[in-house]
């Protein structure tokens, strides 16, 4: 091989490292967006219909008919079950 076709190699690695990671912080930036009101969650989640709410959780509808609990944890909005400490938050 000659050097040109390193060349590209190198900048073909390069270039699939650098999306990598850009959607990898895109992703992070998404999930702490999502998980910072319990407005940004619903949405997230694909609710349509909003069923009671109070500081601590809330019910909604998603557009499937799926009824799902969103909870506070820690000052951050997760679905019920899905929290992110496991078994740790018994």
């Amino acid at each position: 091989m000659n050097i040109k076709k390193y060349q590209k190699l190198i900048f073909l690695i390069l270039l699939l490292i650098i999306a990598g990671i850009t959607l990898s912080v895109y992703q992070i930036i998404l999930l702490n967006k999502a998980h910072s009101t319990f407005e940004n969650y619903y949405a997230f989640r694909g609710c349509t219909k909003l069923l009671n709410k109070n500081d601590d959780f809330g019910t909604c509808q998603t557009n499937s008919g799926q009824n799902i609990k969103i909870v506070r944890f820690q000052n951050k909005w997760y679905l019920d079950g899905d929290l992110p400490c496991g078994f740790l938050c018994f």
